[in-house]
């Protein structure tokens, strides 16, 4: 009797093992391995709570949070584009009183090109109105609908813009680069410029009134030939397009003083023919 529990004492441990290892291996076959899972799904689930995402209606929540966010902070910036646009078109003269109208279509292909304005022949957009944006000139209608206007931009390489250098009045035609900088070809060999003179049109422009800002010199090459250019940084945010403002086209102020002066002699001169 003692050497039996002597021998349990030593190998019931052993066999304590030997028991559980192969009922779990019973109990695994005949349930497939369900008790075990069911047992580790509910260890392992409230970990999972804690380290997983949102539940589907959490995240379609939050989507929708997203989505008001997104469109309360776009319509505050169009509000603020908007006021400061009217604020600056109230400032103009009555009489010479800009549309507002906002680009509402710009192809990628023709980005630097043309944009499409959502006003048109009904709100009295004529063909050869001038556009501004905050920085100076934009372009010029091109052609008008009833309700919608499209623009040539002067970043399109077939604009063509007479301007001045502000700070010497050197003279040359701005022609677009299909980016937002331009090139200058003056008509003079060595004109009086330097970088950072601040370029606007000119009275010799026959499209567009002159004094209108345009941009800054920021390169130059006076060994061109034939005459020499130079790389203007446009100042309107002609990449992106907001809010516009469409003037009338107007002569040039300078151009019919001009013209004035030049018929006093002619005109002193029949007095003189009539009264020698």
């Amino acid at each position: 009797m003692v050497t039996i529990r002597r021998w349990w004492d030593h190998k019931g441990l052993q066999i304590g093992l030997l028991a559980l290892v192969v009922g779990s291996a019973w109990i695994l076959r005949q349930t497939q391995g369900a008790l075990v899972l069911e047992t580790y799904q509910a260890i392992t689930r409230p970990l999972e709570m804690l380290q997983s995402g949102p539940t589907p209606e959490e995240r379609l929540r939050d989507a929708r949070i997203l989505e008001l966010q997104t469109r309360i902070v776009d319509l505050e910036s169009q509000k603020t584009k908007l006021q400061d646009l009217l604020g600056y078109v109230e400032k103009e003269p009555l009489a010479s009183r800009p549309i507002p109208a906002r680009v509402v279509g710009r192809s990628a292909d023709q980005w630097w090109q043309q944009v499409t304005l959502n006003r048109g022949a009904n709100a009295g957009i004529q063909e050869g109105f001038i556009v501004k944006a905050e920085g100076g000139l934009v372009g010029l209608v091109e052609s008008v609908t009833p309700n919608t206007s499209r623009v040539l931009l002067i970043s399109d390489l077939k604009s063509q813009v007479g301007v001045s250098v502000s700070r010497t009045a050197a003279k040359g035609v701005l022609r677009g680069d299909s980016s937002a900088e331009a090139v200058l070809e003056f008509y003079e060999k060595v004109p009086n410029v330097k970088v950072g003179d601040l370029v606007s049109t000119s009275t010799y422009s026959q499209k567009f009134p002159s004094g209108l800002a345009v941009g800054r010199i920021k390169s130059l090459d006076l060994k061109k030939l034939p005459a020499s250019v130079a790389k203007i940084e446009l100042f309107p945010p002609i990449r992106s397009l907001d809010w516009v403002a469409v003037y009338p086209k107007l002569e040039n102020q300078e151009l019919e003083i001009q013209k004035s002066v030049n018929q006093v002699p002619q005109k002193s001169k029949s007095i003189l023919q009539k009264n020698p």
